[in-house]
Protein backbone atom coordinates (compact mmCIF):
# COMPACT_ATOMS: atom_id res chain seq x y z
CA UNK A 1 0.00 0.00 0.00
CA UNK A 2 1.24 3.47 -0.84
CA UNK A 3 1.77 5.36 2.42
CA UNK A 4 0.75 8.65 0.77
CA UNK A 5 -2.72 7.34 -0.07
CA UNK A 6 -3.80 5.32 2.98
CA UNK A 7 -7.31 6.77 3.12
CA UNK A 8 -10.06 7.06 0.56
CA UNK A 9 -11.17 10.50 -0.69
CA UNK A 10 -13.90 10.37 1.97
CA UNK A 11 -11.30 9.79 4.67
CA UNK A 12 -12.16 6.12 5.17
CA UNK A 13 -9.51 3.46 5.67
CA UNK A 14 -9.29 1.23 2.59
CA UNK A 15 -7.85 -2.27 2.35
CA UNK A 16 -6.90 -2.75 -1.27
CA UNK A 17 -3.94 -5.11 -1.41
CA UNK A 18 -4.31 -6.32 2.18
CA UNK A 19 -6.26 -9.54 1.64
CA UNK A 20 -3.27 -11.74 2.48
CA UNK A 21 -2.52 -9.76 5.64
CA UNK A 22 -6.13 -10.10 6.77
CA UNK A 23 -6.13 -13.81 5.99
CA UNK A 24 -2.94 -14.37 7.97
CA UNK A 25 -2.97 -11.83 10.79
CA UNK A 26 -6.66 -11.58 11.60
CA UNK A 27 -8.20 -14.87 10.56
CA UNK A 28 -5.31 -17.31 10.28
CA UNK A 29 -4.22 -17.01 13.93
CA UNK A 30 -5.74 -17.56 17.37
CA UNK A 31 -7.49 -14.17 17.40
CA UNK A 32 -9.45 -14.95 14.28
CA UNK A 33 -10.10 -18.55 15.33
CA UNK A 34 -11.54 -17.39 18.64
CA UNK A 35 -13.63 -14.65 17.03
CA UNK A 36 -15.19 -17.10 14.57
CA UNK A 37 -15.76 -19.70 17.30
CA UNK A 38 -17.59 -17.16 19.43
CA UNK A 39 -19.74 -15.99 16.52
CA UNK A 40 -20.63 -19.59 15.78
CA UNK A 41 -22.02 -19.93 19.31
CA UNK A 42 -23.52 -16.46 19.71
CA UNK A 43 -25.24 -15.66 16.42
CA UNK A 44 -27.88 -18.43 16.67
CA UNK A 45 -28.71 -17.20 20.17
CA UNK A 46 -28.70 -13.49 19.38
CA UNK A 47 -30.52 -13.57 16.03
CA UNK A 48 -33.85 -14.95 14.90
CA UNK A 49 -32.84 -16.97 11.85
CA UNK A 50 -35.38 -18.50 9.46
CA UNK A 51 -33.43 -18.60 6.20
CA UNK A 52 -34.23 -15.01 5.28
CA UNK A 53 -32.05 -13.19 2.71
CA UNK A 54 -28.97 -11.65 4.31
CA UNK A 55 -26.81 -8.70 3.32
CA UNK A 56 -23.19 -8.91 4.50
CA UNK A 57 -21.81 -5.35 4.39
CA UNK A 58 -18.02 -5.08 4.22
CA UNK A 59 -17.91 -8.87 4.10
CA UNK A 60 -14.17 -9.06 3.42
CA UNK A 61 -12.95 -12.60 2.78
CA UNK A 62 -16.44 -14.03 3.16
CA UNK A 63 -16.28 -15.90 6.48
CA UNK A 64 -19.58 -14.46 7.72
CA UNK A 65 -21.27 -14.88 4.35
CA UNK A 66 -20.24 -18.54 4.40
CA UNK A 67 -21.70 -18.92 7.89
CA UNK A 68 -25.09 -17.65 6.72
CA UNK A 69 -25.00 -19.54 3.41
CA UNK A 70 -24.32 -22.85 5.19
CA UNK A 71 -27.50 -22.26 7.19
CA UNK A 72 -29.73 -21.80 4.17
CA UNK A 73 -29.64 -18.04 3.65
CA UNK A 74 -29.19 -16.45 0.25
CA UNK A 75 -26.43 -13.91 0.84
CA UNK A 76 -25.33 -10.72 -0.86
CA UNK A 77 -21.74 -9.83 0.02
CA UNK A 78 -20.85 -6.15 -0.37
CA UNK A 79 -17.10 -5.45 -0.25
CA UNK A 80 -15.04 -2.55 -1.71
CA UNK A 81 -11.59 -4.23 -1.83
CA UNK A 82 -11.16 -6.12 -5.10
CA UNK A 83 -8.59 -8.63 -3.85
CA UNK A 84 -10.70 -9.54 -0.82
CA UNK A 85 -13.75 -9.99 -3.02
CA UNK A 86 -11.73 -12.23 -5.38
CA UNK A 87 -10.69 -14.46 -2.48
CA UNK A 88 -14.28 -14.56 -1.22
CA UNK A 89 -15.48 -15.65 -4.68
CA UNK A 90 -12.92 -18.44 -4.77
CA UNK A 91 -13.88 -19.66 -1.30
CA UNK A 92 -17.66 -19.37 -1.71
CA UNK A 93 -18.17 -20.15 -5.38
CA UNK A 94 -20.43 -23.11 -4.67
CA UNK A 95 -22.67 -21.30 -2.18
CA UNK A 96 -25.73 -19.09 -2.90
CA UNK A 97 -23.80 -15.83 -2.56
CA UNK A 98 -23.99 -12.74 -4.77
CA UNK A 99 -20.82 -10.62 -4.84
CA UNK A 100 -20.88 -6.84 -5.21
CA UNK A 101 -17.78 -4.62 -5.20
CA UNK A 102 -18.90 -1.45 -3.45
CA UNK A 103 -18.41 0.41 -0.16
CA UNK A 104 -21.06 0.66 2.53
CA UNK A 105 -21.99 4.15 1.38
CA UNK A 106 -23.13 2.71 -1.97
CA UNK A 107 -25.61 0.35 -0.36
CA UNK A 108 -28.72 2.33 -1.48
CA UNK A 109 -27.61 2.13 -5.13
CA UNK A 110 -25.92 -1.28 -5.29
CA UNK A 111 -28.10 -3.28 -2.88
CA UNK A 112 -31.37 -1.34 -2.67
CA UNK A 113 -34.54 -2.45 -1.01
CA UNK A 114 -35.32 -3.29 2.58
CA UNK A 115 -33.47 -6.25 4.04
CA UNK A 116 -34.79 -8.47 6.83
CA UNK A 117 -31.23 -9.23 7.95
CA UNK A 118 -28.10 -7.10 7.59
CA UNK A 119 -24.71 -8.04 9.02
CA UNK A 120 -22.01 -5.40 9.36
CA UNK A 121 -19.04 -6.72 11.32
CA UNK A 122 -15.84 -4.75 11.96
CA UNK A 123 -16.59 -2.06 9.38
CA UNK A 124 -17.80 1.15 11.05
CA UNK A 125 -14.52 1.65 12.93
CA UNK A 126 -12.66 2.05 9.63
CA UNK A 127 -14.87 4.90 8.40
CA UNK A 128 -14.38 8.61 8.95
CA UNK A 129 -18.10 9.10 9.67
CA UNK A 130 -19.37 5.91 11.34
CA UNK A 131 -22.63 7.53 12.43
CA UNK A 132 -23.58 8.36 8.84
CA UNK A 133 -22.75 4.77 7.90
CA UNK A 134 -24.94 3.53 10.74
CA UNK A 135 -27.82 5.63 9.39
CA UNK A 136 -27.30 4.10 5.92
CA UNK A 137 -27.57 0.61 7.40
CA UNK A 138 -30.78 1.55 9.19
CA UNK A 139 -32.29 2.93 5.97
CA UNK A 140 -31.63 -0.41 4.26
CA UNK A 141 -33.25 -2.43 7.03
CA UNK A 142 -36.86 -3.61 6.78
CA UNK A 143 -39.31 -2.74 9.58
CA UNK A 144 -38.78 -5.41 12.20
CA UNK A 145 -35.52 -6.37 10.51
CA UNK A 146 -32.35 -7.31 12.37
CA UNK A 147 -28.94 -5.68 12.18
CA UNK A 148 -26.06 -7.82 13.39
CA UNK A 149 -23.46 -5.17 14.18
CA UNK A 150 -19.94 -5.72 15.47
CA UNK A 151 -17.65 -2.78 16.26
CA UNK A 152 -14.14 -2.32 17.61
CA UNK A 153 -14.44 -1.32 21.25
CA UNK A 154 -12.77 1.98 22.16
CA UNK A 155 -12.85 1.20 25.89
CA UNK A 156 -11.02 -2.07 25.32
CA UNK A 157 -8.44 -0.25 23.21
CA UNK A 158 -7.83 2.16 26.08
CA UNK A 159 -7.44 -0.71 28.53
CA UNK A 160 -5.04 -2.48 26.18
CA UNK A 161 -2.88 0.61 25.89
CA UNK A 162 -2.65 0.88 29.67
CA UNK A 163 -1.68 -2.79 29.95
CA UNK A 164 1.08 -2.18 27.39
CA UNK A 165 2.37 0.81 29.37
CA UNK A 166 1.14 3.52 26.99
CA UNK A 167 -0.09 5.61 29.91
CA UNK A 168 0.17 9.06 28.38
CA UNK A 169 -1.53 7.91 25.22
CA UNK A 170 -4.41 6.59 27.30
CA UNK A 171 -4.57 9.79 29.37
CA UNK A 172 -4.65 11.90 26.21
CA UNK A 173 -7.29 9.58 24.68
CA UNK A 174 -5.13 9.27 21.55
CA UNK A 175 -6.49 5.87 20.64
CA UNK A 176 -7.35 6.15 16.94
CA UNK A 177 -5.13 4.68 14.26
CA UNK A 178 -3.86 6.84 11.41
CA UNK A 179 -4.80 4.43 8.63
CA UNK A 180 -1.22 4.39 7.36
CA UNK A 181 0.88 1.53 6.07
CA UNK A 182 -0.40 -1.91 7.05
CA UNK A 183 -1.22 -1.13 10.65
CA UNK A 184 -4.65 -2.29 11.67
CA UNK A 185 -5.65 0.02 14.52
CA UNK A 186 -9.09 1.42 13.54
CA UNK A 187 -9.40 5.12 12.77
CA UNK A 188 -12.81 5.37 14.51
CA UNK A 189 -13.03 2.94 17.44
CA UNK A 190 -16.47 3.10 19.03
CA UNK A 191 -17.91 2.81 22.53
CA UNK A 192 -21.13 1.24 23.78
CA UNK A 193 -22.69 4.61 24.65
CA UNK A 194 -22.43 5.68 21.00
CA UNK A 195 -24.28 2.59 19.80
CA UNK A 196 -26.97 3.13 22.43
CA UNK A 197 -27.40 6.79 21.42
CA UNK A 198 -27.47 6.08 17.68
CA UNK A 199 -29.94 3.23 18.14
CA UNK A 200 -32.29 5.52 20.01
CA UNK A 201 -31.90 8.27 17.42
CA UNK A 202 -32.59 6.02 14.42
CA UNK A 203 -35.37 3.88 15.85
CA UNK A 204 -33.59 0.65 16.73
CA UNK A 205 -33.87 -1.43 19.87
CA UNK A 206 -30.94 -3.39 21.30
CA UNK A 207 -32.05 -7.00 21.60
CA UNK A 208 -28.69 -8.44 22.69
CA UNK A 209 -25.06 -7.51 23.17
CA UNK A 210 -21.90 -9.52 23.78
CA UNK A 211 -18.17 -8.93 24.07
CA UNK A 212 -15.88 -10.76 21.66
CA UNK A 213 -12.41 -11.66 23.01
CA UNK A 214 -12.84 -10.33 26.54
CA UNK A 215 -9.87 -12.25 27.99
CA UNK A 216 -7.69 -13.42 25.11
CA UNK A 217 -6.05 -10.12 24.23
CA UNK A 218 -4.87 -9.52 27.79
CA UNK A 219 -3.11 -12.86 28.31
CA UNK A 220 0.57 -12.54 29.22
CA UNK A 221 1.23 -15.79 27.38
CA UNK A 222 -0.88 -17.65 24.82
CA UNK A 223 -2.48 -20.95 25.85
CA UNK A 224 0.26 -23.56 26.16
CA UNK A 225 -1.84 -26.56 25.17
CA UNK A 226 -5.03 -27.54 23.40
CA UNK A 227 -6.64 -28.11 26.80
CA UNK A 228 -5.77 -24.56 27.86
CA UNK A 229 -7.15 -23.24 24.57
CA UNK A 230 -10.44 -25.02 25.18
CA UNK A 231 -10.56 -23.64 28.73
CA UNK A 232 -10.09 -20.14 27.32
CA UNK A 233 -12.94 -20.64 24.84
CA UNK A 234 -15.21 -21.83 27.66
CA UNK A 235 -14.30 -18.77 29.75
CA UNK A 236 -14.91 -16.40 26.84
CA UNK A 237 -18.33 -17.89 26.17
CA UNK A 238 -19.28 -18.02 29.84
CA UNK A 239 -18.63 -14.34 30.50
CA UNK A 240 -19.11 -12.67 27.09
CA UNK A 241 -22.62 -11.51 28.02
CA UNK A 242 -22.07 -11.12 31.77
CA UNK A 243 -21.55 -7.85 33.60
CA UNK A 244 -19.02 -6.31 33.75
CA UNK A 245 -16.89 -8.51 31.51
CA UNK A 246 -18.58 -8.02 28.14
CA UNK A 247 -17.78 -4.31 28.23
CA UNK A 248 -14.06 -5.00 27.72
CA UNK A 249 -14.42 -7.29 24.73
CA UNK A 250 -12.08 -6.24 21.93
CA UNK A 251 -15.22 -6.17 19.79
CA UNK A 252 -18.81 -5.53 20.81
CA UNK A 253 -21.46 -7.60 19.03
CA UNK A 254 -25.05 -6.34 18.86
CA UNK A 255 -28.40 -7.48 17.60
CA UNK A 256 -30.37 -4.34 16.77
CA UNK A 257 -34.00 -4.47 15.63
CA UNK A 258 -35.76 -1.80 13.61
CA UNK A 259 -39.09 -0.63 14.97
CA UNK A 260 -42.16 -1.89 13.14
CA UNK A 261 -43.34 -5.27 11.89
CA UNK A 262 -41.46 -7.26 9.28
CA UNK A 263 -43.44 -7.30 6.03
CA UNK A 264 -44.03 -10.69 4.38
CA UNK A 265 -41.84 -11.68 1.46
CA UNK A 266 -38.42 -10.85 2.90
CA UNK A 267 -36.15 -8.48 1.04
CA UNK A 268 -37.78 -6.38 -1.66
CA UNK A 269 -35.35 -5.51 -4.42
Amino acid sequence: MNDSTPLSPAGDRHFDGLADKFAGSLYGGPRGELRLAMLDELLPKMLELDGQPALDVGGGLGQLSAWFARRGHSVTLLEPAADMLDQARQALGSWPVTFLQAPLQALPERAPGTWPLIACHAVLEWLSDPQAAFATLVDGLAPGGQLSLMVFNRDALRFSNVVKGNLQKALDDRLEGTGRRQRLTPISPLCHDQIVAWSQEYGLSIRAVAGIRIFHDYLRQPPASEDDWQRLVVLELRYCQAEPHWRLGRYLLYTLVKEGEQPSGGCSL
